[in-house]
């Protein structure tokens, strides 16, 4: 990866969650939008409890952008691209 490769958004979703499944395809098509921007991670909350505990997450899904390891955005809740395209794009 080249240019904000450090720049990494991860999602804490949990497949039970409706918000999460709607979020689904917004995922997809910001991966495609920020392919070599930014490394993209989904993690479900039951399979990584220790990852989501340590990030305080309490509501999924919940998007935490990191930037040089350091977390630099983060917001819960089911949104369009647009708006989370724009929310990436302003810690880039």
């Amino acid at each position: 990866m080249t240019g904000s490769a450090s720049c990494v958004l991860v999602e804490f979703y949990a497949t039970w969650c409706p918000h999460c499944r709607a979020m689904e395809p917004v995922m997809e098509q910001i991966g495609e939008m920020l392919e070599g921007k930014v490394k993209i991670v989904q993690l479900d909350i039951d399979s990584n409890e220790k990852a989501a505990n340590a990030e305080r997450v309490t509501g999924t899904p919940t998007f935490i952008l990191y930037r040089d390891g350091r977390a630099v955005w983060r917001e819960s809740g089911e949104m369009p691209a647009d708006t989370l395209l724009n929310k990436i794009m302003s810690h880039l």
